[in-house]
């Protein structure tokens, strides 16, 4: 009998929207099962039928049963014990004001002995090293350590099935990584069945079991993970591993490499008498945005968050700023938004300080800043009143609008909320435009779609500022990047510089390609570099 067994398992919401229809899948106790697809293909809605009561209102069909009984069938108490869930946004599941009454909660909310209590909440921090910060106000944790609370608040039931949506997603790339680290551990020293689904999945395939493809609302692919790997068409190889997309790219058959560790020997398999070509340098052009000495804190008494910024950004560049969650990145932004108000030191736009752009000027055709929450932009009912009430031009974003005109803004998938909000921020026509983290939630194709929008804009005289947790998106379409650690801005560089000096802030294919290909950040320039030298044993 299969551990979790899902027999056309269907889901329609109550505007007779089918988000999942027919699928089938069997999932053994024990599996790691990521879950990826394109932006709106159904990943949420179906994480969802796994947990009954985050169920959305709609309308469930055909069977999704654990160990032969049906996941709708648990009550709320059994239910606890059984599907443990962990959101997107660390900030949405945290409900109380300590570390320990987090950990607390759910088993005080199930009437569980105080003695069991204290014995479940010892024991799972310990196991995540939290003792450190086990008596710390949860608004006072970073990022990491927000979704590590969550995850182990949900732990603390002892679940059978551990569901993950997107656990990463405002997380940088160190505490990323870190997560992910402490999900395998649980994996593969307890034999908890692990289900998530990502986008980021560098890390995640080469530890997968088994792969979940969704597209339109159905299973698309299903399986081991090498052999969907293999299998899966070129709409999807964007998706995979960069060793897993560079054997395509160079049409290699065989066994598909996915790690790192595989990639470096695949890589050393070709010559490497032809270098990468050099980088080429941009023309220097006039000052868009300088941080001059910028100093801010939050309170008189608390620690400075930025400590003494200065960075310049040249009018046309797409510039991107990279750094640990609480390394002062997103506040740099707001500052230069005007929305904060350092205390000390100066921000310039096109030359002009802050303070001199009089009555609102400075948002007029002038500046743009897009946050990272996005909900945050939203207003009305519908997509279509949102985007007419600013006269957003729907041609400038490659969606099928269609569909998501007469949604609610919140309804939609976290990638469509981005794209949403970014067309509600260029119906501005701004001439600077600040995006905080604006690849969240978004699925490789819809990344590229972005970097093509940011790459027009560019060459029709927009600079861009871009904070982000990903890499791979800042190597293949930054002019410029710089790393923020503590509140400087230190080392920025053009992506080959940047990215071919960093060790851990840099990208899989430069990990791949470093030693054998230096100065390689893309996978699109190892296949090249590849193809010219040709392989070794040919």
């Amino acid at each position: 009998m299969s551990f979790l067994k899902a027999e056309n398992l269907s889901f329609t919401y109550p505007d007779g929207t089918c988000a999942l229809h027919s699928a089938n899948f069997d999932i053994d106790e024990g599996d790691f099962v990521t879950v990826f697809g394109k932006t709106g293909s159904g990943k949420t809605t179906l994480l969802r039928q796994f947990k009954p009561q985050i169920l959305p209102n709609g309308t469930q069909g055909g069977t999704l049963t654990m160990s032969g009984r049906a996941l709708a069938s648990l009550t709320e108490r059994e239910a606890l014990g059984a599907v443990g869930f962990v959101f997107q946004n660390p900030e949405e599941q945290i409900v109380t004001d300590k570390v320990w009454r987090e950990l607390a909660f759910a088993p005080e909310s199930a009437g569980l002995p105080q003695g069991e209590i204290r014995r479940r909440i010892s024991e799972i921090a310990g196991y995540f090293g939290m003792e450190e910060w086990f008596d710390k106000k949860t608004d006072e944790l970073s990022g990491g350590q927000k979704q590590l609370l969550n995850l182990a608040s949900v732990m603390v039931m002892n679940p059978a099935v551990l569901v993950l949506d997107e656990p990463t997603a405002f997380l940088d790339p160190i505490a990323a990584a870190d997560f992910i680290a402490v999900l395998k551990k649980l994996n593969r020293e307890t034999a908890l069945t692990v289900i998530l689904a990502e986008h980021r999945l560098e890390e995640l395939i080469p530890v997968s079991d088994k792969l979940l493809v969704t597209e339109d609302g159905s299973v698309k692919y299903f399986g081991e993970t090498r052999d969907v790997c293999r299998r899966c068409g070129a709409e999807y190889t964007a998706f995979l591993p960069a060793a897993a997309r560079l054997f395509h790219a160079l049409g290699e058959t065989g066994d598909c490499p996915l790690s790192i560790k595989e990639g470096r020997s695949f890589i050393r398999k070709y010559k490497n008498n032809i270098p990468p070509e050099a980088e080429q340098k941009a023309l220097k052009a006039a000052p868009a945005l300088e941080w001059k000495d910028v100093r801010f804190r939050y309170g008189e008494k608390t620690p400075d968050v930025l400590r003494g910024v200065s960075l310049t950004v040249n009018e046309g560049e797409l510039f991107c700023l990279l750094g640990g969650n609480g390394s002062g990145k997103s506040t740099a932004l707001k500052a230069a938004a005007g929305l904060l108000l350092p205390y000390e030191g100066s921000v310039k736009v096109f030359g002009k300080p802050l303070k001199k752009y009089k009555n609102g000027s400075l948002y007029r055709s002038c500046l743009t800043y897009l946050p990272q929450n996005v909900q945050t932009v939203f207003a009305h009912d519908t997509v279509r009143e949102e985007l007419e009430e600013v006269g957003a031009d729907l041609t400038e974003l490659p969606l099928d609008w269609s569909k998501l005109l007469d949604r609610h803004p919140y309804d939609l998938s976290g990638g469509e909320q981005q794209l949403t909000a970014l067309a509600k921020a260029l119906a501005a026509k701004p001439k600077l435009l600040l995006l905080d983290e604006p690849t969240k939630g978004l699925d490789a194709l819809a990344k590229k779609t972005l970097g093509d929008i940011l790459l027009h804009l560019k060459q029709n005289g927009v600079t861009i500022v871009c904070v982000t947790h990903d890499a791979e998106f800042a190597a293949a379409y930054a002019d410029r990047c710089a790393l923020f650690f503590r509140g400087e801005a230190v080392g920025d560089d053009t992506p080959r510089a940047f990215f071919s000096e960093n060790r851990f802030y840099t990208t899989a294919a430069n990990r791949m390609a470093r030693g054998h290909f230096d100065g390689v950040i893309t996978v699109e320039q190892a296949a090249e570099v590849c193809r010219k030298n040709g392989r070794g044993d040919a």
